[in-house]
């Protein structure tokens, strides 16, 4: 459930209001009883617990066909829905003619060049023009392609302003075969990264599990690898070049987590360029002057979004076995932003920039 879902409509003086099923929880038999704001946070979590009270508040949360407040306390057995008073959003995909850029394609799969600024996957009010609806028009007669089988389509997904290549499995056994090579760590996936600040070192790993932050509920925060909270995440980066106050870096990816590098790069310090959601869209490095505040915000008007292009991808074919390497130019807003900051590092005269300091 998106927190869209919860942001409710006034209600009027009519008790005979229509509502509509969203959601529905079966309370396990072994639940401890649990105040129902707390355990519906819990289990939904894409919502806060601030909106599931304003819910109860409003008549919207149910137990067992009745309405609760937030401080009922949820027992064994309970079935809680949340009953709104507009119909679900339906999430059949409708193909749709839209542009793909298609890297490579045969019988089973095929890799797409995702831009930037396209959602992957319908939801959260974003219902139509996303990735999947225009494989859905592009692969309409196929006849192993069903867009609303969940046995076939993405393997993997990457953010809205993040661009770069996509693996679709046009067949259940493709996407079984990539399906694993994905959980196995054995496929290969490389982003190029603008990021803040200089590194002191060349390379390094970064470890820490990746969890919802509840200060945020959009947003990923890392924790310590031996936490029982989140799941583990690996990102392994190299250093590309250098330019004092930022640095483009090479990441490569041991797991798949949501934010994995954007989270974990904020976590080291050093935000991903253009990155609103993790601090990267504000002045972290340089001068004061009004002429560098100027260049960077022309920065942030070349690339509006986080500098983050999903480069390379490899895995092995899941019916030839052969491997297979793909990669993607970067795209002219990164290349654009890259060539401003190597002109102004190199106007700069007599300025020492160390470690993002004069």
């Amino acid at each position: 459930m998106s927190e869209d879902e919860l942001i409710l409509s006034e209600i009027g003086e009519d008790d005979e209001q229509q509502l509509y099923e969203h959601v529905r929880l079966d309370v396990d038999k072994g639940q401890e009883p649990l105040r129902i704001d707390r355990y519906m946070q819990e289990h939904l979590p894409h919502s806060s617990r601030n909106r599931i009270q304003k819910a109860a508040e409003a008549g919207f949360v149910h137990v067992n066909g009745q309405p609760v407040k937030s401080n009922y306390k949820v027992r064994a057995g309970d079935v809680i829905t949340l009953m709104l008073d507009r119909p679900q959003h339906d999430t059949t995909i409708v193909p749709e003619e839209i542009p793909l850029d298609i890297v490579y394609e045969d019988d089973d799969l095929m890799v797409v060049n995702k831009p930037a600024g396209m959602v992957v996957h319908p939801g959260c009010g974003n219902f139509s023009g996303t990735l999947v609806h225009a494989v859905a028009w592009h692969l309409r007669n196929c006849p192993t392609y069903d867009p609303n089988n969940p046995e076939v389509g993405l393997v993997h997904r990457i953010d809205k302003d993040t661009s770069g290549l996509l693996v679709v499995a046009k067949t259940p056994e493709a996407k079984s075969n990539l399906g694993i090579q994905f959980f196995n760590k054995t496929s290969r996936r490389s982003y190029q990264a603008l990021v803040w600040s200089n590194f002191v070192e060349d390379e390094g790993r970064i470890e820490g599990n990746i969890a919802r932050d509840p200060k945020d509920r959009l947003r990923m925060t890392v924790l310590p690898p031996d936490s029982e909270i989140g799941k583990p995440a690996v990102t392994h980066y190299r250093v590309l070049e250098r330019f004092g106050y930022t640095t483009l870096v090479e990441c490569v990816l041991e797991t798949g987590r949501t934010h994995q590098i954007r989270a974990h790069m904020r976590h080291i310090g050093h935000p991903m360029f253009g990155d609103e959601r993790y601090g990267g869209m504000e002045i972290l490095r340089g001068q004061r002057s009004s002429t560098y505040k100027a260049f960077i915000q022309n920065c942030f008007k070349i690339c509006p979004r986080q500098a983050l292009h999903a480069q390379t991808l490899g895995f092995t074919h899941p019916s030839t076995g052969k491997q297979m390497d793909f990669t993607a130019p970067m795209p002219d807003d990164m290349l654009q932003l890259i060539a401003k900051w190597r002109g102004y590092i190199q106007g700069l005269t007599n300025v020492d920039v160390v470690d993002g300091q004069q």
